[in-house]
């Protein structure tokens, strides 16, 4: 089992957060993982989720679990259908457009997303601890988290909030290939192929295209 030093003290991964939790004065009821999915697409918007599971919740059960980007999609359904199917368990997807994306910048994006995520949980923040993935962070009213570089290899929180906004993502863009069947979108999920590219070349530009990120192809 790979380890992790905190504080000097020897942490199994997928440990860490009953550590964070112990290392914290109040009690906890939940773990909040937390994950951003469609950063870099050239088209689509970008989706934040909140994860929320009871702190003794038995995550084992679902055995090892990798980054979504590194699961099939067969693998992604499968495990997101199950965490559905749980009812201790609740998440929320949040989404900003690519209009927006465009108008306030992508990292201002992801925080709205972020924050109306944790915002819809209608969560009490001295009973959560906040697990986040990379270089996020929830607002400040949410004193006890923890940002953790590739959080979603370490701690099944993150894990399934990248499971649960990759497929709610992907969904999405396969609903919007049908609304604009010329940029296939079912198949890229608007990152930027070499199919995709030509697509823009040859089509131009649809409502659901970041202009911004798309400045160099057309």
């Amino acid at each position: 089992m790979r380890r992790e030093k905190i504080k000097g003290v020897d942490v199994p991964r997928y440990h860490l957060h009953l550590f964070y939790i112990m290392i914290h004065p109040m009690k906890k009821k939940y773990v909040i993982g937390i994950d951003e999915v469609g950063r870099g697409p050239l088209a689509g918007p970008v989706a934040v989720c909140a994860f929320k599971m009871p702190i003794d919740f038995n995550a084992k059960t679902f055995g090892k679990i990798k980054d979504s980007k590194k699961l099939t999609s067969k693998k992604r359904e499968e495990i997101f259908c199950k965490l559905k199917g749980l009812k201790e368990l609740d998440y929320c997807v949040s989404y900003e457009s690519a209009k927006r994306i465009d108008k306030i910048g992508i990292s201002k994006a992801i925080k709205n997303c972020l924050e109306r995520s944790l915002k819809i949980l209608k969560l009490r923040p001295s009973e959560c601890m906040i697990l986040l993935d990379g270089g996020l962070k929830a607002p400040k009213e949410y004193k006890y988290q923890r940002t953790i570089i590739r959080g979603d290899e370490k701690e099944r929180a993150i894990a399934f909030a990248s499971i649960v906004a990759k497929v709610s993502r992907d969904a999405l863009m396969c609903r919007l290939a049908k609304k604009y069947p010329k940029y296939r979108f079912d198949v890229h999920k608007g990152y930027g192929t070499r199919r995709h590219c030509t697509a823009i070349r040859r089509h131009g530009l649809c409502p659901e295209h970041r202009k911004y990120f798309c400045k160099n192809i057309i």
